[in-house]
């Protein structure tokens, strides 16, 4: 009947400006969330990365910046990124979902946004930001922009949680794991070093796996808090490295839970696009 196409006409035209002013909406609290990480930002010294900071450093450590930094590399300031994979939306079984992503970092005083899209369905998508901003860890998934599915603020556990997401994934901006910027290495093996990273109350640590050409492989921390509750072992590893701006960088990567059955993937990522700043070059893309 006619007066039932109407209505149909009406719903989707509906949909589709909700759809739009949600995604405004969203957009409008991630560039809020952006102007204070860069309001935060902190004057970066050194500027420029002296191999002479790596005396005393365990040997691998040592292998590994020589491998992923030329003498002279502009310390980075802040990181701008663009991610595609997969993220796996169930804790028992395999149900992988398609994301895009945008991520801004600023490695002091350090910090983070990941502004995701992950497709649950054609046209319906979660939307996320996973944020760490002045010490604060929080977590906002929403359905379309619209519907609350969780969010998580300021917890002792959440904080730990992002500042360990931080530290693993400065594999992508290296500077920010040099002795200068606050990191602590302690030798393990031959292979493998045990980084340690404080940021105001809450210090981290990881274990970093290093290849045979001296670049990361492998990441691990021995407890990462998945709830309030519950803490595990949580790690990945990265490959595909390419030369960018100077740096040795993995372009892919993955992420996942170690439970007593095995490792549990959660994320699955390719950097499509990259671009840093630091005081000596400004922007610079890779």
């Amino acid at each position: 009947m006619k007066w039932i196409a109407i209505i149909g006409v009406f719903i989707i035209v509906s949909l589709g400006i909700a759809a739009i002013y949600s995604g405004y909406r969203w957009q409008s609290d991630t560039d809020k969330l952006r102007a204070k990480l860069t309001s935060g930002r902190r004057t970066i010294e050194p500027k420029i990365y002296d191999q002479k900071e790596l005396e005393g450093l365990p040997a691998p450590v040592q292998r590994f910046f020589r491998t992923v930094l030329k003498d002279g590399q502009p310390i980075v300031t802040a990181v701008k990124l663009s991610q595609t994979g997969e993220f796996n939306m169930s804790e028992t079984e395999d149900k992988w979902s398609p994301f895009t992503a945008t991520q801004f970092v600023i490695t002091q005083r350090l910090g983070f946004d990941w502004d995701a899209r992950i497709q649950m369905a054609p046209g319906v998508n979660i939307f996320v930001h996973d944020t760490y901003l002045l010490g604060e860890g929080n977590l906002h998934a929403s359905l379309l922009g619209f519907f609350t599915l969780a969010k998580m603020h300021n917890t002792p556990e959440l904080n730990q949680g992002e500042l360990l997401r931080f530290f693993a994934e400065a594999a992508w901006y290296p500077t920010a794991l040099l002795p200068s910027q606050g990191v602590r290495w302690e030798a393990i093996d031959d292979t493998s070093a045990r980084a340690t990273l404080t940021d105001g109350a809450t210090t981290v640590s990881l274990v970093f796996q290093f290849n045979a050409e001296g670049a990361i492989a492998t990441m691990r921390a021995d407890a990462r808090y998945r709830d309030k509750l519950t803490a595990m072992p949580w790690g990945g590893r990265f490959w595909e490295y390419s030369v960018c701006d100077g740096m040795l960088i993995p372009l892919r990567g993955e992420v996942g839970w170690e439970h007593p059955e095995g490792t549990r993937l959660y994320y699955k990522g390719l950097i499509t696009e990259i671009n840093w700043e630091h005081p000596e070059k400004g922007r610079n893309a890779g």
